[in-house]
């Protein structure tokens, strides 16, 4: 956090077991699903922070393809229909987690979306457990009904914020006492987004697949097709720009938003752009997409929460343009490792990628370094763990619970 800030940030302490004698602790996530997003992979990630840590981590959403990840790793995943937003089931399923938590002894409950925090909160409430959220999005808030239902998510004894973006927000929208709020970033799995470990085989299949011309320089947009993440706003600056010698890439599925896919197929011939704009489906393979990358753009037009492509794209050592909104100006060295236009402006994003562009070899080396260098001090997945695991631990110690928490099995050698 910067330093007028009352926000409290806190990313590199030690994984480790709480200590003391007895049962350790158990955490208890409640999330809508555990199909793909950054909600899940935070989810998962910190229940494998937890069982290495010594504790228990039970995970209950409504299911998908992760739950696997969870119970892999030693988490306990508990099937509920914790993703509808029917009150009627959203009653039932404070029953069921009252339930849940007594039979699994849960010491903290964490919800990390709305729908299902209701239901969470009233349950902690009634198993008179600490209660944490975590702040993933800034929230439509167009009316007063709306703005009370996002307010769950600011309920918790700690509301965790996924950037500094999103904590003033939930200060300043909300009224929360800075005091409540915990900045912990979202963190990148270097295991995954590390330029060394894509061979180039795989950049070579995936050009292949997507039939890129030889030696044009790549410009990327990595989102889903909808209108906030700002294709449009780009195809207007690329016909600013006017340059025919590259190639962009747009890189996401419509998920069925077929007629925005056709408008922007529509601007892209509007504009004359056919031989260098092409839209492809999902990628499994984004590190891969980002090695064909000369240029990495997020031109979405509401303020992203945290931003997660700047941060991978800069992972992989690729330079960024972002709007100077969110919390991209939390995640880019402007004029160091990315550039930082005007929000929706097209002329200002020209701007932005024509000097990005420029760079010769030496410069685009040089940035590269100082970009995996900056968010591989700022933005570790064991640092969100580590942060995370510590709010757990504050909310256990102002609990003042009567049962006292063994070491891990790391600690005590066991």
């Amino acid at each position: 956090m910067s330093g007028e800030s009352n926000l409290s940030t806190r990313q590199h302490a030690p994984i480790t077991g709480p200590s003391g004698d007895g049962r350790v602790p158990t955490v208890l996530q409640v999330l809508p699903s555990l199909v793909t997003g950054g909600v899940e992979r935070g989810a998962a990630d910190v229940s494998n922070a937890l069982v290495q840590a010594g504790w228990r981590s039970v995970v209950v959403s409504a299911g998908g393809a992760m739950v696997h990840e969870i119970e892999r790793n030693g988490g306990v995943h508990v099937t509920l229909p914790v993703d509808s937003k029917n009150p009627f089931i959203m009653r039932r399923n404070i029953e069921r987690l009252v339930e849940v938590i007594a039979k699994h002894k849960a010491d903290v409950v964490h919800a990390r979306s709305r729908a299902p925090a209701w239901s969470a909160l009233y349950a902690a409430r009634r198993a008179g457990k600490p209660f944490v959220t975590t702040f993933h999005a800034v929230y439509n808030a167009g009316n007063p009904f709306k703005r009370w239902y996002n307010s769950v998510m600011t309920r918790g004894r700690r509301v965790i914020a996924i950037s500094e973006f999103v904590g003033r927000h939930i200060v300043d929208r909300y009224h929360v006492v800075p005091e409540r709020v915990r900045v912990i970033p979202r963190g990148i799995d270097f295991a995954v987004f590390d330029p060394a470990r894509v061979t180039q085989a795989r950049v070579i299949q995936l050009a292949r697949e997507w039939r890129l011309p030889d030696g044009a320089p790549v410009v990327m947009l990595p989102g889903r097709l909808t209108r906030w993440k700002g294709q449009l706003t780009l195809i207007d600056a690329l016909a600013k720009l006017a340059r025919f010698d590259i190639c962009c890439v747009l890189v996401g599925s419509d998920q069925g938003r077929t007629g925005y896919r056709k408008e922007i197929e529509e601007r892209i011939r509007m504009r004359g752009l056919e031989s260098v704009v092409r839209i492809v489906d999902h990628c499994r393979d984004m590190p891969a997409a980002y090695m064909l990358a000369d240029v990495v753009v997020s031109a979405s037009t509401d303020p992203e929460a945290f931003g997660r492509v700047v941060a991978e794209a800069q992972a992989m050592g690729r330079p960024v343009v972002a709007p100077e909104h969110g919390a991209a100006p939390e995640i880019v060295l402007p004029g160091q490792t990315g550039w930082l236009f005007a929000p929706s402006d097209a002329a200002s994003l020209a701007s932005a990628l024509e000097v990005a562009l420029r760079l010769d070899a030496v410069a685009r080396e040089s940035r590269a370094r100082e970009a995996i260098a900056h968010i591989r001090s700022r933005f570790t997945r064991s640092g969100m763990c580590s942060a995370t695991l510590d709010v757990y631990r504050e909310v256990l110690a102002e609990a003042a619970s009567p049962v006292r928490f063994a070491s891990s099995p790391a600690q005590t050698g066991r």
